[in-house]
């Protein structure tokens, strides 16, 4: 009897991680993680690395193949700082170096000031999570390649 029921809180327990959470809440699986943010990242680079103008219309397509549950691409001219691929296509145009977090702090400043040549880098900060208001803490990987500097957070 002892053997049925660890069989069954376990065959229970891995339910719990296959299904979406009660009532719709997200699980860890609803999420990216930092390897597969930092990997999104460098086929990015690759990608850039390839054809500028492809790249940027792959990272602004849906379809593209660079997203991936909350992961996204992003990216920015690293003279101007304006963004010339993003999901939210208002920000398209915008000036990275406007953003800010929510209590204040230059946000943007930072994702424009870490990307190098040749390198992956990351900025740790504090954003909302899609659909959310509260500041979670995430980490954003950045990869510059000639002009176009170009990132993908994930939420820690």
């Amino acid at each position: 009897m002892t053997r049925t029921f660890t069989a069954a809180l376990i065959a229970g327990a891995a339910l719990l991680v296959a299904v979406p959470g009660p009532l719709g809440r997200a699980v860890a699986a609803d999420f990216g993680s930092a390897p597969e943010a930092k990997a999104m990242a460098e086929k990015a680079a690759v990608t850039l690395k390839a054809g500028e103008a492809d790249a940027l219309a792959k990272f602004n397509d849906a379809a593209g193949g660079f997203r991936d549950r909350d992961l996204y691409v992003f990216c920015f001219e690293t003279g101007s700082g304006k963004f010339t691929a993003h999901p939210n296509k208002a920000l398209v145009g915008t000036d990275v170096r406007a953003l800010k977090e929510k209590d204040g702090s230059p946000l943007g400043d930072k994702l424009y000031a870490a990307p190098k040549e040749g390198a992956v880098t990351s900025v740790d900060y504090k954003f909302p999570r899609p659909g959310g208001t509260d500041p979670v803490a995430k980490e954003t990987y950045l990869v510059k390649v000639g002009a176009q500097a170009c990132g993908v957070g994930y939420y820690k």
